[in-house]
């Protein structure tokens, strides 16, 4: 058996989006060859292919072809690929897209499989029960993660203002952001990144305040006041100092690598919590990470646990059974979990893992204390995102530069963001 490994990547502007070739294990057997797509960090490619490499010691005649994009580009080029008839056969899907590809009948419904080559029964219904639309199986769970701030400790303690905790309120939050600034021990560094602009900081902030993105019927659940009070908090942050400036913040693309923590333009930003172990892999100052701010008026919980990725199969898919037998492979042998780690997430399976306890390094271990810290304090999963939840990340991105840009007004673009975002659901 010969294994032949071919890694093509290209940067692609700001983006820093990599797009990794084939990978695959070509022998004289080989019989069925497939299509892996997903998003994230280059450190999140090479353990992919590490887990596929692992996965060619196991079906020798199978090859696996690899592309990793950054966040944004990742939905255009899927779209594209699905439209055209040339949709991979392996799919990393997001519990906000999976309801629309889902249902537009472009991902095959794995509840056949169930016991019968995908044995993921031990998950636990809600583990399981991410990855349904309409009672059926769409997307296996590959990994538990909740929001994070992350902070770039380092930075922190050169400033002498104590770092944030856990249960920091966001007005405590702002002023410890605006003293980190004021103390001036860097240049050009500020307490944290505007994230006016940032779909996850602003849901729990709703969620905080008893509202939502979306309700269960798949309506927007916000009101323009809502948003004219969110984009107004972020305008006392620019103010203050608290938070980076409009256009150091625009050099932001939703990625890991342009995040303003790994810049090195902001002591916190916000993040999932499966990122950090990507976080820490291209920075040389020490990460941690706590919870979101929290509103300390009420006490009402904004973070949730949610899959952190999920893994589908292609409907059009020509080797259905091969893909569905590869992601059995992902989610439950241990071969894969060394390679993978918990850069996904905290694995699903108890048995992986309890597996994996053992061998974490510092960087899991973190992630998987702070799972286990915030659990009690989480809400309920919110409703599935409706068609059209997609634009609507882009539409705030888009929105709260132009306030953070002065180009419009908070209460404009309140009133904005809540109309072009239910005219993006209702046409969706």
């Amino acid at each position: 058996m010969t294994l032949t490994i071919d890694r093509r990547s290209v940067l692609s502007g700001m983006a820093a989006t990599l797009a990794f070739g084939a990978l695959g294990v070509r022998g004289a057997m080989a019989a069925t060859s497939m299509r892996f797509l997903w998003w994230g960090s280059k450190d999140r490619t090479e353990r992919t292919f590490a887990a596929i490499k692992a996965y060619s010691g196991k079906a020798a005649d199978v090859t696996i072809e690899g592309e990793s994009f950054g966040w944004d580009n990742y939905w255009t080029r899927l779209a594209t690929q699905t439209a055209g008839g040339n949709s991979p056969d392996l799919i990393q899907m997001d519990y906000r897209y999976i309801f629309e590809y889902a249902r537009r009948g472009s991902l095959l419904d794995l509840t056949p499989y169930m016991g019968k080559g995908l044995d993921i029964e031990a998950f636990g219904d809600a583990n399981i029960n991410s990855g349904k639309v309409d009672g059926k199986l769409y997307g296996v769970n590959l990994g538990v993660n909740s929001g994070i701030t992350i902070l770039n400790k380092d930075g922190w303690a050169e400033s002498g203002v104590e770092e944030p905790k856990d249960d920091m309120t966001w007005e405590q939050f702002a002023d410890s952001c605006a003293k980190l600034t004021a103390a001036k021990k860097r240049r050009s560094f500020y307490g944290t990144q505007d994230a006016s602009g940032l779909e996850s900081a602003l849901e729990c902030w709703l969620r905080q305040r008893g509202k939502a993105l979306y309700d269960a019927d798949g309506a927007v659940a916000f009101t323009a006041a809502d948003m004219t009070d969110w984009f107004k908090f972020w305008g006392e942050m620019r103010e203050s100092g608290a938070c980076v400036p409009a256009d150091i913040q625009a050099l932001d693309q939703l990625t890991i690598e342009t995040s303003m923590v790994s810049l090195g333009k902001a002591a916190a930003s916000f993040a999932h919590s499966n990122q950090f172990i990507g976080y820490q892999a291209i920075s040389k100052e020490n990460l941690g990470i706590v919870s979101y701010p929290i509103n300390g008026t009420d006490g009402k919980p904004g973070q949730y646990l949610k899959p952190s990725m999920l893994v589908s199969v292609s409907a059009a898919s020509p080797n259905k059974d091969a893909a569905v037998a590869f992601v059995n492979f992902l989610v439950g042998d241990e071969d894969a979990a060394k390679a993978l780690g918990v850069e996904r997430g905290v694995p699903a399976s108890s048995k992986i893992r309890d597996f994996m306890a053992p061998t974490l390094d510092d960087d899991a271990k973190t992630v998987v204390d702070y799972i286990a810290r915030l659990t009690p304090k989480v809400g309920a999963l919110p409703p599935p995102p409706p068609n059209g939840a997609g634009e609507n990340q882009f539409l705030l991105k888009k929105i709260a530069e132009e306030v953070a840009f002065k180009k419009t007004t908070a209460e404009d673009a309140g009133a904005k963001f809540a109309e072009q975002a239910a005219a993006n659901i209702k046409r969706g």
